[in-house]
């Protein structure tokens, strides 16, 4: 017999390590609902500026709810996680960081501090946020930070993904998808945070849609899984419908070319920056950001040394209006 149980945002921790005490302890199977914040520990409001962002403390970024401890996990098992229900905020936030904080692919090019505040209620129902009039974002909510303990002693930033999960900001892991991590300690220890409402493959300008959010998931216990060794996923029927019900109208990518992955990546953003500066009127800053929030990074090719070619795409379907269509 399974049981349900819920978090609050008060147990929030900023470190994986496996001496944290668990808030909660469960059985495998469990269904557990929490309150979540922000990427940025909620220091941000419907109402912030550009000073606001320069002036947040990065100490705080990621936090991450829990840890829990499911009884029956042991080294070597897997956790299935199941995500069973995600709520919005009524508002989020994207920003560029500047300076030494920065986390933009382009933060060189960026210096200065942004923000730009989403409206998710207004058009909840009907599944989108506004970029901008004739801009349309589909709101497609997930987790930015999912994880279980370190086998190491010691503490680990939230920040980075490693393979036991953390900040892996992967954007089809929805609503019906499932995620597997291997288990590393007893209890498994996991948390979870850093609610998104949309985001590019590669979250380019180093923010999503930011949100706080209401997340439900289901914790499983699943043995004699030994080839999984860092997170692997399962995708949902919903999360294709949702993408096939927003329309499909094709892509416009620019393509990076350099021996360098990273290089690649960069010159593919600038490509694609520069088409929608020329051809959309954007500015730079707008660009970049509607980059993060819906444009998707992909290794082209891969094998033709020495170069790498990166495609950094965005959907034709965000355009819905005049002057962008």
């Amino acid at each position: 017999m399974t049981h349900s149980f819920h978090v609050s945002k008060t147990s929030s921790h900023l470190k994986w390590d496996n001496s944290l005490k668990p808030v909660l302890t469960v059985s495998s199977g469990s269904t557990i609902s929490f309150d979540l914040l922000d990427g940025g520990g909620n220091q941000l409001t419907e109402t912030s500026t550009a000073t606001d962002v320069a002036n947040l403390n990065l100490s705080l970024a990621d936090p991450a709810i829990g840890p829990i401890f499911i009884t029956e996990a042991e080294p070597g098992d897997v956790l299935k996680i199941e995500f069973l229900d995600l709520k919005t905020a009524s508002f989020g936030w994207t920003a560029i960081f500047p300076g030494s904080f920065a986390f933009g692919l382009l933060a060189d090019e960026f210096p200065d501090s942004e923000i730009k505040i989403w409206d998710l209620e207004t058009h909840r129902d009907e599944g989108y946020t506004v970029f901008k009039e004739g801009i349309h974002i589909p709101i497609n909510p997930f987790l930015g930070v999912i994880g279980i303990a370190h086998e190491a002693k010691g503490e680990f930033s939230t920040i980075p993904p490693y393979d036991t999960g953390g900040n892996i900001d992967c954007k089809h892991i929805t609503v019906g998808s499932t995620l597997y991590l291997p288990v590393k300690v007893p209890g498994a220890l996991f948390s979870c945070g850093d609610g998104h409402a949309a985001q590019g493959d590669g979250e380019v300008c180093g923010t999503a849609i930011e949100t706080s959010m209401k997340a439900t998931v289901r914790l499983t216990v699943e043995k004699g899984k030994d080839w999984v060794t860092s997170p692997h996923y399962l995708t949902s029927i919903e999360h294709s419908a949702h993408h096939a019900k927003m329309g499909c109208k094709g892509e416009y990518a620019a393509l990076g070319i350099d021996p360098d992955l990273r290089e690649a990546s960069r010159k593919a953003l600038r490509g694609l920056i520069a088409w929608l500066v020329a051809e959309k009127g954007l500015t730079k800053v707008e660009s970049y950001m509607l980059a993060s929030v819906a444009a998707d990074l992909k290794i082209a090719e891969a094998v033709d040394m020495p170069n790498y070619a990166v495609a950094c795409s965005l959907p034709l379907s965000i355009f819905v209006g005049p002057p962008y269509v």
